[in-house]
Order: C-alpha cells, then sequence, then structure tokens
C-alpha cells in the first residue's frame, strides 16, 4: 500500500522536475509542493503531509525555538533614538568633567564582589593550567576531524533531484539525510533557495514533506527574516496538523511580531496558554509587535502577565517597552489620536518607572544598552528637566556625579532580625544540618557563644589559613595578629586536626592563636560555615566574619526573593577578605568593604542605576558603574 501512494505521489509530482534545472528554481515555492501534494491523486498521505511527525503534540519538546535563534532587530526603529543612544555611548566612555570623571579602576581595592573578578581569576589559573593540558588540547581537534569525515557539506546553490540524490546516497545516514542537511543549512546560513530544493526533492522522493523538516525549514526562514515565507509555512502547517508543538508557535510568534500579522503573534501566544505557560522570549517578541505597531496598551498588558506568573522579562523587553514610550510621543506630533487608542503620557511615565522598581526589587541590573536608552527616555520625558550621565561612587557611597549620598550597605534592624530568624531556620537548623555536624556539637557551640563575649570578627580559620600552603599555621597567626592589632574582639574557628602538631600546623603558633583570639575546633568532618554564620548574626549587627567562601551554597538554602537578597546585602556589607598574599614582615590587609549599596535607588530628585558594562560578572559580583539623573531645577 505504501509503495502504491509514493508512486502515485511521484507520477502526480512529476511535472515539477524542470523546476529542478541546475542551478535555478523557476518559480518555485513551498506552497508548489504543498499544492500538488494536496492533490486528490495522493488521497491520505498528501493531505496529512506527514506521516511520522507527530499530529498533536502540544506538551512536547520543541526541536528549535526562539532561543536557538540570532535575534534580529528587523524593526524600524525610531532611528533618532538610537543615534542619541549611540552618540551618548561614544560620549560617556572618554568623559571628563561636570564634576566627575569615568574610571576604569577604582581607587580603592578592589572588591571579591566587584563585577568580573571571578572571570580575571579564572583567566589566571587557565593561564597556569596551559602547559600542562596543550598535549590535550593537540589532539582535540584531529578528534574532531575524525568524527567529521563522514559528514556531507552543504551545498552553496540550489540542486537538482538528480544532485540531492547523489549527495544524500554519499551520506553516512540515509534515513536522517533530509533533517541533518536543512540543520546544517541553518547553521551555515545557506540562501533559503537551497533549502527550497532540498524541500522539493524531498516532495519528489517521498511525496511528503515531514513534520521535522517543516519545522527546520521554519527555523531557517525566521533566523533569516523571511516571513513572507513563514506565513506560507503557517497557513500549511494550520491546514495540515491538529495542534502546533511549542519549537513551531515560538517561531511563528516570533515572525509575526515583526509583520503586519503581529496580532496573529498574539493569538498564538493565546492558544500556547491553554497547554502550557509560554517563556519570556515569547511573550517579550508579542511585547515587540504591539509596541512597534502602536499598541502600548496590548504591550502592557502582555507585560502585566509576564510579571503575575512570576517569570523575569528579557533586557530587551524592557528596552522595547521604554523605546516605546518615546516612540509614542513623536507619533503624537505627527497626528492627532484619540484618548482611547493610546496611553496618557503620565500613565506611561508611571509604568516605565515600575520596571525601574521592579529591577531594584529583584536586585536585577540593566545592560549598558538599556540603560543608554532609560537616559535617553529621562531626558526627553515632557515637563521635566533630566540630566544623565556615567559615575563611579566613592567608597564611602558618595556619587561623584552629583555629591549625594547613596544608600548605606548595613540592614536594617527590622531587615537584620528577618535574615537573622531565615538563617537559623533555614541553614543552622536545616535538613541536612546533622549531615554537616552532630547535635550535640551544636548545641556545645552555643553555649560556647552564650558565654563570651559578643564578637567582632568571626574567622574561618582554615579557609584563611590555606591561603598559604605549608605555613597554614603562619599565615593564620598573622591574620589573627592583625586582627588584634585593630582592636577586635576575634573567634577564630578550626578544626581538631590543628591542634595536632605537623609541619603545617607548628604547636607554638597555634598556642599564640588562642591566646589573641577566642577558638572553637569543631570534629573534622563538621562543616564549620554554619558555625560561622550563627556566631556572627548571634554576636549583633556590627560583627563581620573573614573567609574566602562566598557561601553560595548556603545562600541556595534560602527562599529565593527577599531572604536572598537581603543575605547578599549583609554578606557584601560584613565579609573581610584577605587582599593579596600574606608574606612576612608585611602588615596583611583586607580588601575595603564599601560602604553603600549596589541597587537601583531614587530620591525623587534622582535616580542612581548601576549597570553591566561587561559580560564578565558571576551572579555574586554586583557592577561598578553607575548612571546618575538628576532633575534640573
Amino acid at each position: 500500500m505504501g509503495t502504491t501512494l509514493i508512486s502515485k505521489a511521484r507520477v502526480s509530482l512529476k511535472h515539477i522536475n524542470p523546476t529542478f534545472h541546475q542551478g535555478s528554481l523557476g518559480f518555485f515555492t513551498i506552497k508548489t509542493v504543498a499544492s500538488l501534494l494536496k492533490s486528490a491523486k495522493l488521497p491520505t498521505i498528501a493531505r496529512n503531509l506527514c506521516t511520522n511527525g507527530p499530529i498533536s503534540h502540544p506538551g512536547g519538546r520543541p526541536l528549535a525555538d526562539s532561543r536557538q535563534i540570532d535575534r534580529k532587530n528587523n524593526r524600524q526603529t525610531d532611528k533618532t533614538i538610537r543615534h542619541r543612544e549611540e552618540e551618548w555611548r561614544d560620549d560617556t566612555m572618554e568623559r571628563r568633567g561636570n564634576n566627575f570623571t569615568t574610571r576604569q579602576k577604582p581607587s580603592f581595592p578592589k572588591s571579591v564582589f566587584a563585577a568580573g573578578t571571578a572571570k580575571r581569576t579564572a583567566e589566571m589559573l587557565k593561564r597556569k593550567a596551559a602547559l600542562a593540558s596543550f598535549e590535550e588540547e593537540e589532539e582535540e581537534p584531529s578528534e574532531r576531524r575524525v568524527r567529521r569525515a563522514g559528514r556531507v557539506e552543504p551545498p552553496d546553490r540550489p540542486l537538482s533531484a538528480a544532485e540531492w540524490r547523489k549527495l544524500k546516497e554519499a551520506s553516512d545516514n540515509p534515513q536522517r539525510f533530509d533533517l541533518q542537511m536543512m540543520s546544517s543549512l541553518f547553521v551555515s546560513g545557506a540562501e533559503l533557495d537551497i533549502a527550497k530544493s532540498l524541500l522539493a526533492f524531498v516532495a519528489v522522493e517521498t511525496g511528503t514533506l515531514p513534520y521535522q523538516l517543516l519545522l527546520r525549514y521554519l527555523t531557517l526562514c525566521v533566523s533569516g527574516g523571511h516571513d513572507a515565507e513563514v506565513s506560507d509555512v503557517y497557513e500549511i502547517m494550520r491546514t495540515s496538523f491538529q495542534s502546533l508543538e511549542t519549537g513551531a508557535s515560538s517561531l511563528f510568534i516570533k515572525s509575526f511580531s515583526r509583520t503586519e500579522r503581529w496580532r496573529e503573534a498574539v493569538n498564538v501566544l493565546q492558544d500556547m496558554k491553554k497547554v502550557i505557560t509560554p517563556s519570556t522570549r515569547n511573550y517579550g517578541d508579542a511585547i515587540d509587535g504591539a509596541v512597534l505597531h502602536g499598541d502600548p496598551t496590548t504591550a502592557w498588558a502582555l507585560y502585566d502577565e509576564v510579571i503575575e506568573k512570576g517569570l523575569s522579562p528579557h533586557q530587551e523587553t524592557w528596552q522595547t517597552l521604554f523605546r516605546g514610550g518615546v516612540r509614542e510621543r513623536k507619533e503624537e506630533k505627527k497626528q492627532e489620536r484619540e484618548e482611547a487608542d493610546s496611553m496618557s503620557q503620565s500613565e506611561y511615565q508611571e509604568r516605565l518607572l515600575s520596571i525601574l522598581t521592579y529591577m531594584r526589587n529583584n536586585q536585577v541590573y540593566p545592560q549598558q544598552s538599556l540603560v543608554g536608552t532609560i537616559k535617553t527616555v529621562f531626558e526627553s520625558l515632557p515637563g521635566h528637566k533630566w540630566r544623565g550621565g556615567l559615575t563611579t561612587v566613592t567608597p564611602k557611597g558618595v556619587c561623584s556625579c552629583c555629591g549625594s549620598e547613596l544608600e548605606s550597605i548595613q540592614l536594617t534592624s527590622e531587615e537584620y532580625q528577618q535574615l537573622k530568624d531565615r538563617v537559623m531556620t533555614d541553614i543552622i537548623q536545616g535538613r541536612d544540618v546533622f549531615n554537616k555536624t552532630t547535635p550535640e556539637e551544636l548545641e556545645s557551640f552555643k553555649e560556647f557563644v552564650k558565654r563570651k563575649p559578643a564578637f567582632d570578627v568571626v574567622v574561618d580559620g582554615l579557609n584563611v589559613a590555606n591561603i598559604t600552603k605549608g605555613k597554614q599555621s603562619e599565615t593564620l597567626l598573622a591574620v589573627v595578629s592583625e586582627l588584634e592589632h585593630q582592636g577586635h574582639t576575634v573567634l577564630v574557628l578550626g578544626r581538631k586536626h590543628m591542634l595536632r602538631p605537623s609541619k603545617a600546623w607548628d604547636r607554638r603558633n597555634m598556642s599564640l592563636i588562642q591566646q589573641k583570639a577566642h577558638c572553637f575546633f569543631t570534629e573534622n568532618i563538621s562543616e564549620d560555615d554554619p558555625f560561622l554564620l550563627y556566631a556572627t548574626l548571634h554576636s549583633g549587627n556590627h560583627c563581620q566574619f573573614l573567609s574566602r567562601d562566598l557561601m553560595r551554597d548556603h545562600k541556595a538554602c534560602l527562599p529565593d526573593g527577599l531572604p536572598r537578597r537581603l543575605f547578599f546585602k549583609w554578606q557584601r556589607g560584613h565579609q573581610l577578605v584577605v587582599q593579596g598574599y600574606i608574606t612576612a614582615g608585611r602588615r596583611v590587609r583586607f580588601q575595603s568593604i564599601p560602604g553603600y549599596d549596589t541597587i537601583i535607588q531614587t530620591t525623587g530628585n534622582s535616580w542612581h542605576i548601576p549597570f553591566d558594562d561587561t559580560e564578565d560578572r558571576s551572579s555574586y559580583e554586583v557592577p561598578q558603574r553607575w548612571l546618575c539623573l538628576t532633575k534640573m531645577h
């Protein structure tokens, strides 16, 4: 039966062979294949287009979605806005004056939390290990060449059916040749006509266009900006399949949002919501389409859905909404609009400020391109005179541009108590705490802390000692001596093996440490971080702790949201880290703890926005550059 159907398909499609003239496609389009496959001579196989693709798989894993496609800006945005943003970026990178100077390196020592520190450290360690791994790196290219030997490279022009057939026979996997070749065409950025000729070949060979092949073709069309072709694919797939899975839906949303069919993107989004929660990217594409085509009401309604569902908006979405505010005002100058058709300017400004509030509450830092747009929007607000520029902040928390003092890094008494309660519940008394210690040891430590005066600094002894290998006790003694010299009441947390004399743990040094500081030594199998956190928080908001450990595992034990943000803020304001290496005869130095909080903040007449100017920032690091916006009177 299958052979008969395929034979009929080939007979009915015979007359399209002239379109396979070498190097030319004639007037071939995907509709050509679809219309031929729908002919009466191909009863079932043609009307369904696909015999081995899923008919209904709305919740399946997408083969490709919008995250796999390079974001291409095909919108015709306001050229004036872009020009001003680029001009601002070029100008502010070298700008000096207006009572501030943009510096690449601050005058105070880099903090372990400064953006890019982890990346620079990793690169330094990688360079040190480069020679050891040189031979392995040399072998990798040859292995890759062996694996790729059986693959067929995509052609650079449309091929005839005979040429495609020859390539297929020469491939190492003829059964998956069509799918692999279409994927290769996408990866290589091949011309659309080449992909069309492959579709026509498959139609002639099999009488079908498999769902997965159409999906790969759709991916190529969307990434290449071939939106008219996407519309044709959409009509074919909607009439041939009962439903679209998430990969295809995401691609259609992305493409339609760039065209006059943008409302259909919203419809596809609504269909997706019936079976799954659309991604932030799906919402972002639909919002882009609404703003681009002058419907801010729909755009903000979709944005509200993103927030209500607990999704994190993409920075590109925020940039679209900010740019939309400026574009809307420019359009209003050209023609009269009814009030019902657009938001009032005051309402739009409130919505834009709500984005900044969201970033503050969720400790999100805008990227430099978004900051440029924010600056442009503020400076163009009607009825207001805002001035903006790049700035740095002194270690004491004073803006170098406007001279205002930023928010303190120290927690309020209410915040401190809230954090203390959460740490005690989720970290100190968490479910797995007794995998790290014993109930008896924890209670013994609590009694120890109660008997002692409040500490000024709690030292992670083993962590600090290992800064210098082979001289652990000497290193720890130097650090404790410096803290004692500064007048601090010190607690050193260690493990019992540190009390056994050895080359690393000199008896005399350990004795001096116990004279200069209070000490508590846990069992060797115990984890000392919970003890460190308990002692530090129990001693009060003034107490600091000294460790190179960034506590990421412990922060992860806290519920997402406010508790984690409070922990990170408290950590940045209380964690001491040794600066550089410890050298005999020289005083130990500690990295400076900034006195201000790196977070978006406002006084009403000013906004200070820390932003990312590097891609090297880790999640536990904070930006070092700021946008200062001040209202002129």
